[in-house]
């Protein structure tokens, strides 16, 4: 890989990060699966609260969406599709190949006819179906699966970091079949054709110098005034018929609790909340929607690189014994939310009886000492932000690690682009704060990111041949069992090796109104809204 093309690399993981380092209360969240509680008993995931039958589905109507964080773009290859940042939107512009069903735990077809692999998951041939057109007319055939992924990958989609040294080619044997060919075997390959890559484009959206939003989903642009609001209408000629709803208007409250207030207030339809307390409050008022999980919602990054702190795996074991993710979530989440070490927290399907280090402050202090015997002054700097979260998680981080001997010097960033350069562009940091994300569909994609020594997504610096082995097994893992048995290898060489302290895991809620209907959850805590209407 050339400098320019490593340089599109590092500026595409830095997108993509930009979506999960703002703290560890907006870390990704996916499918959690159907009403399974933890042992904790804090949360239930999947569909929550009840919701009255309202008969017969009505025509027309706003919906009213109060979104997280608005999509600037309506390109796939421009806005890091997530239902964190403007992914939903996304959705109803395009829809995706494959949907993840987060109640059967399963990528479905959805665009897609079918979707079938060799044994070995390194050939996957994908079938269209009949009579899907564009909102231009166009149709959605093969050469359009193509031509979209390929222009993708060219203008550096924040999962090209993933897809392209995957992806060896694809074929269009038919106008109805596009088969991929892999250069390893990938048994969660359906996951890519859920998220950005499985948004289809129409050719004539970039035929153009100018980006143009035409797609096979179920609305199409109507207005948009950044940073007031986006308003999508109905496309009358939806390949799953004409939507019930007239038009879908996204606006951003500036915070979680805004949101939940206009969902309370009736201004609001369907809010997506993310922070620990908004979370609980909306699940105690009894709001119905989708609670989904992210493992590893919230972590420091250490720096690994020579010349860093973290580049002593006696630094590393210390700051991991010293960080207690409890006493964390007390001091800066009011006890919300949900702490841990444990790659996969027990509210996970992926859980593992390999426990993980745990806090052990006279350890830390062992550790600790041992560097500095070899010339570690203990002196690191942390990095987050300015805003309360950020200010309250550096609080307790320092007193966390000055109580075993460190001495941490504070660098609050107040512009996310800026931390994203520092940590993913520049390296400049010693620790941070950050989230990875891991989604209970396909846990792959975001270990990968952070933990392969070749993903320029990994934020430390971080490399190891065993773990890069253990990540190729994992892509090519097929089943629970074998994928079990892989994270279970993955989470104990994270104890000996510490590439990262996780300090916990993430809830989000896409909560709604009584009398919204039809909402369809899938892959990175998206909703489609193909089919949703309102109730009188």
């Amino acid at each position: 890989m050339n400098r320019a093309s490593r340089a599109r690399a590092r500026l595409a993981a830095a997108l993509c990060a930009a979506a999960v380092l703002t703290s560890a209360c907006v870390s990704s969240v996916e499918g959690g699966g159907d009403e399974r509680k933890a042992e904790r008993g804090r949360y239930t995931f999947g569909k929550v609260g009840r919701q009255t039958e309202a008969g017969e589905p009505v025509r027309g109507g706003t919906l009213n969406f109060v979104d997280y964080a608005e999509a600037r773009s309506l390109s796939p290859a421009v806005t890091y599709a997530t239902g964190a940042s403007g992914g939903s939107a996304l959705a109803a512009v395009y829809d995706v190949l494959m949907r993840y069903d987060t109640a059967t735990r399963k990528y479905e077809p959805w665009l897609a006819e079918s979707l079938r692999s060799t044994d070995d998951s390194r050939t996957w041939t994908l079938k269209l179906r009949d009579g899907v057109t564009f909102s231009d007319g166009t149709p959605l055939d093969a050469a359009a699966v193509i031509g979209s992924i390929d222009w993708y990958q060219k203008n550096k989609g924040a999962d090209t970091a993933l897809l392209a040294p995957n992806l060896a080619r694809m074929d269009a044997p038919d106008d109805a079949t596009v088969v991929f060919t892999l250069r390893n075997p990938w048994a969660t390959f359906p996951a890519m054709l859920a998220q950005a890559p499985g948004m289809i484009v129409a050719p004539a959206a970039y035929a153009e110098k100018e980006f143009r939003p035409i797609g096979a989903g179920a609305f199409t642009l109507g207005t948009y005034r950044p940073q007031e609001e986006m308003v999508l209408k109905a496309n009358k000629n939806y390949w799953k018929g004409e939507p019930y709803l007239g038009a879908l208007r996204f606006t951003w409250p500036q915070s979680d609790r805004a949101r939940l207030d206009a969902l309370n207030d009736g201004t609001a339809d369907v809010a997506y909340l993310r922070s620990p307390e908004a979370v609980d409050d909306a699940v105690k008022e009894g709001h119905p929607g989708e609670m989904t999980l992210t493992s590893v919602g919230s972590m420091t990054t250490i720096n690994t690189r020579e010349g860093r702190p973290g580049a002593d795996l006696r630094v590393r074991k210390a700051l991991a014994l010293a960080l207690d993710p409890d006493l964390n979530t007390e001091r800066a989440y009011n006890g919300k939310g949900l702490p841990g070490q444990e790659l996969f927290p027990a509210e996970s399907r992926w859980h593992s009886d390999v426990k993980p280090l745990g806090v052990d402050l006279d350890e830390a202090k062992r550790f600790l000492a041992e560097a500095r015997k070899d010339g570690y002054d203990g002196k690191l700097t942390y990095m987050d932000g300015t805003d309360p979260v950020g200010r309250a998680n550096a609080v307790v981080t320092k007193a966390m690690l000055e109580r075993v001997g460190f001495t941490v010097e504070l660098d609050l960033v107040s512009s996310i682009a800026d931390r994203t350069s520092k940590t993913y562009v520049e390296h400049d940091f010693d620790i941070s704060r950050a989230a990875a994300g891991v989604s209970e569909g396909d846990p792959y994609h975001r270990l990968q990111s952070v933990l392969n020594s070749r993903s320029h997504g990994n934020p430390g610096g971080y490399a190891n041949p065993r773990m890069d082995a253990l990540l190729a097994k994992l892509q090519a893992a097929n089943g629970e069992a074998q994928t079990q048995e892989v994270l279970d290898d993955v989470q104990t060489l994270f104890n000996e090796d510490v590439p990262l302290v996780n300090l916990g895991a993430s809830a989000a809620f896409t909560a709604w109104g009584d009398h919204v209907h039809g909402i369809e959850p899938t892959d990175e805590y998206m909703a489609l809204f193909g089919e949703a209407w309102l109730s009188e």
